[in-house]
């Protein structure tokens, strides 16, 4: 098996909208924010070769909507995901499967692309969508979701109705490749994966959006877990720091406590998606609770 990090640009968010009640001044020592009170965040996925299977958690926002839609989030940076696939000799065709940790916009984005380039009026703000405007990024992969937060993402609530954006998601059923994992057991507190024996299986969470998933992946005698928007940054360690965009703020804090408490106890390798300077963590057991060990980049285990 192999890992690779795979960068697919920067984009900023508002640092209280991030870290919620916790204040600026505390905050802004770690995320520190620019003038318009914007933090620098990253659009990481990680690629897993494993055999025959060459499985892609997560994939950025993609490149569908339009220059004010990206205006609204900063998007910078050179990388893109096709640009980072091809630096490890990969190109979108030789993705055997997609493993989406959630359907928001940032995580799911690039899973879908225009069959032709668009016109000037057309993007995020098309008030109709038609199936045969897109074409899945990855025509030869599998993409991984489950029922509960399909059926959440596809008939979104208010709160996070901007975030669910159709043309992320719709083609992806609509093409046939759509697979639904199947929620952990009552057994069992990880839900079972196919991808082979280096898979540890995913956690669910349901604080941030319901039925987020989190995979677990074997490799080199540790566990690295995928940890997605249940712990964006490493200054979101401490079980309070919770982001204002989490629907159920309260179920974060205890998922994140008891996530933090095994991550330590089993010497988890965290994964960052949003953390725009630190790739990968281990976690340490101190007097104000579990805090930063070390920081790494995945290349560098």
């Amino acid at each position: 098996m192999k890992l690779y990090s795979i960068n697919t640009g920067y984009f900023k968010l508002d640092g209280g909208a991030m870290f919620g009640v916790v204040p600026k001044s505390i905050w802004n020592k770690t995320n520190p924010a620019d003038s318009n009170n914007m933090i620098n965040l990253g659009l990481r996925a990680l690629l897993i070769e494993d055999g025959k299977k060459l499985i892609l958690i997560d994939n950025g926002m993609g490149t569908k909507q339009d220059a004010k839609f990206f205006g609204h989030y900063y998007l910078h940076g050179d990388d893109t995901l096709e640009k980072s696939l091809a630096k490890h000799g990969f190109t979108p065709d030789d993705i055997t499967d997609v493993f989406l940790s959630h359907l928001h916009f940032d995580h799911c984005g690039g899973s879908v692309k225009w069959k032709h380039p668009p016109a000037p009026q057309r993007g995020e703000s098309r008030s109709v969508y038609s199936k045969d405007d897109f074409e899945l990024t990855f025509k030869n992969a599998t993409y991984w979701s489950n029922e509960q937060h399909w059926e959440w993402a596809t008939k979104p609530n208010v709160r996070e109705r901007a975030s669910f954006l159709r043309e992320n998601i719709l083609p992806i059923k609509e093409s046939g490749h759509l697979k639904f994992i199947a929620p952990p057991s009552a057994d069992n507190e990880l839900a079972s994966l196919s991808f082979g024996e280096g898979w540890g299986g995913a956690l669910f969470s349901r604080g941030h959006t319901d039925a987020m998933m989190h995979p677990h992946i074997k490799y080199k005698g540790k566990t690295i877990v995928y940890v997605a928007d249940l712990i964006p940054t490493t200054g979101h360690i401490p079980i309070p720091y919770v982001m204002g965009y989490d629907t159920r703020p309260l179920i974060t804090m205890d998922e994140k406590e008891k996530f933090l408490k095994k991550a330590v106890a089993e010497d988890y390798i965290l994964f960052f998606e949003h953390d725009s300077v630190n790739e990968c963590c281990t976690l340490q057991q101190t007097e104000k609770g579990v805090r930063l060990k070390e920081m790494f980049k995945l290349d560098e285990y």
